[in-house]
């Protein structure tokens, strides 16, 4: 069960599929279509994904980092769907990828009486769900009130005038949402499935789909006797669906500077019901600060950019409970990435539904909408909408590759799971490079690790992880070894 994926890999498998027809072909390397590639190569299918920038290259990196239990679908009313979350959040957190996701203390600062019962109450309707979703306590430790001085241990940075305490409960948190992907389209590969990544779909067809090498500029055709477009909010590029993208942004601030260790903050948005941002400490002493929830119309760019509103909004809501107000300069760095909700109605985009939908026309099915947590059920939907196979989907049970007992070094254990001793002999750039698909510095930088969500931390590092990279991969007749902007990071200037 071979799961390196590297550039003699991609050739080889680019080289197959020019010339042999495949039962499926994924487009979108996200979360969706790792995931579509993954269900469908363990039911025995065979399958070819194509990507066409990198792993993860899309809204699957821009998430909270959340595995989250659906509590803002009980507070909408979307029983169904706050269920499956919690369902799917048990599945990630016990079986599949638990060197992935860790449990996450979230407090809410009680500073006035306003949400009191109304936010206990979803607390406690959350951890029923949690029960019936069989996710033991020891994992996800029921809610709980806590005094003013416990909620100080715990976010020391907090606002002490007014203070009454404060609602604590558990979700999951990824460490990484692009290591998910990556883990998943490993597993796929360990199936069989071929990964391309640097490989544009610009036409699907009844058979297949025209796909372009970006790496080469060649062109082939990727014959399949099914095609899944799990491309996200550019899927209207490829068929005819009406998305209506939302853009959710964060910022990146130092733990110092925010006054959080290992706890989350949910913050009430001030005037607004059943809206809440968060501060999510993150495992290198960043704290990300989401999340907008706002319509964007327009081409969708690579890369969406964080405005001017949004960071001023962000900052305004965390500072309301902050003993030390935020201000532009404490903001290290910012993203934003654009959920694909599917079109109904012209209301806000915060009240449109994160369910999924699985659109099939012709031999052509389309996954939009969902959240990163239920991408399991979304890819098994699409799997099973394609009618290729009457097999069940086998993914509830298949761990990442990772998961396992772990030996190493606790930072790499953290992020690699049971191969953290294997990646602490050769460097994270070599295997980034030999066993994870790492083409460019880009890759390695904003995909395999997330220095680049800081500006001043990817300048730093740049330059030692191109040398290292020149020096692991000999020259190549690639038209390009960077992407056609300077880097990843989004402009706050916008």
């Amino acid at each position: 069960m071979n799961t390196s994926l590297n550039a003699a890999r991609r050739a080889l498998d680019l080289d197959h599929v020019s010339t042999n027809p495949v039962d499926l072909l994924v487009v979108g390397g996200g979360v969706t279509g790792a995931g579509t590639a993954l269900d469908a190569a363990s039911r025995g299918l065979s399958v070819c994904l194509v990507e066409a920038h990198d792993l993860a290259f899309g809204t699957s990196r821009w998430s909270s980092k959340l595995v989250h239990g659906g509590l803002r679908y009980l507070a909408r009313g979307e029983f169904g769907l706050a269920f499956e979350s919690a369902v799917e959040r048990g599945i990630l957190m016990t079986r599949t990828a638990p060197h992935l996701v860790r449990t996450l203390p979230q407090l809410v600062p009680l500073h006035d009486r306003a949400h009191d019962p109304v936010v206990m109450a979803g607390l406690r309707a959350g951890d029923v769900l949690r029960r019936l979703a069989r996710t033991p306590s020891r994992v996800l430790p029921p809610p709980r009130r806590v005094p003013a001085a416990t909620a100080l241990a715990l976010a020391p940075g907090l606002r002490r005038a007014g203070l009454r305490g404060g609602l604590l409960a558990f979700d999951g948190q990824l460490v990484d949402d692009a290591r998910l992907v990556v883990a998943l389209a490993r597993t796929a590969a360990g199936f069989g499935a071929r990964i391309v990544t640097r490989a544009r779909a610009v036409a699907l067809t009844g058979t297949g789909a025209h796909v372009v090498d970006t790496l080469t500029g060649e062109s082939l055709d990727v014959r399949a006797r099914a095609v899944v477009n799990a491309t996200g909010v550019w899927a209207g590029e490829l068929v005819d669906v009406a998305l209506r993208p939302s853009r959710g942004s964060h910022l990146v601030l130092s733990a110092a500077t925010a006054g959080l260790a290992g706890t989350a903050l949910t913050v009430p948005v001030p005037g607004a019901r059943n809206r809440f941002a968060l501060l999510l400490p993150q495992r290198d002493d960043r704290v990300y600060v989401g999340l907008t929830d706002e319509p964007v119309s327009g081409p969708v760019p690579d890369v969406p950019t964080v405005p001017r509103s949004d960071v001023d909004f962000l900052l305004a809501v965390a500072s309301s409970v902050l003993e030390r107000p935020l201000t532009d300069a404490d903001v290290l760095g910012a993203f934003a990435g654009l959920r694909p909700l599917l079109a109904a109605g012209d209301g806000p985009s915060a009240d449109l539904s994160r369910r999924h939908a699985v659109l099939t026309t012709g031999n052509v099915t389309t996954v939009v909408g969902g959240k990163l947590t239920t991408y399991r059920r979304m890819a098994a939907d699409a799997v099973d909408a394609t009618r290729l196979t009457t097999a069940p989907s086998r993914t509830a049970g298949i761990p990442l590759v990772g998961a396992g007992p772990a030996t190493g070094p606790a930072d790499l254990v953290a992020r690699y799971g049971s191969e953290a001793a294997r990646v602490a002999e050769v460097g994270e750039v070599a295997w980034a490079v030999h066993h994870e698909g790492a083409l460019t510095a880009d890759d390695v930088l904003d995909r395999r690790t997330r220095i680049g969500l800081v500006p001043t931390d990817r300048a730093t590092a740049e330059p030692t992880i191109t040398a290292q990279l020149a020096a692991l991969t000999p020259p190549t007749p690639e038209r390009r070894t960077r992407e056609s902007r300077p880097h990843d990071t989004p402009d706050l200037s916008a």
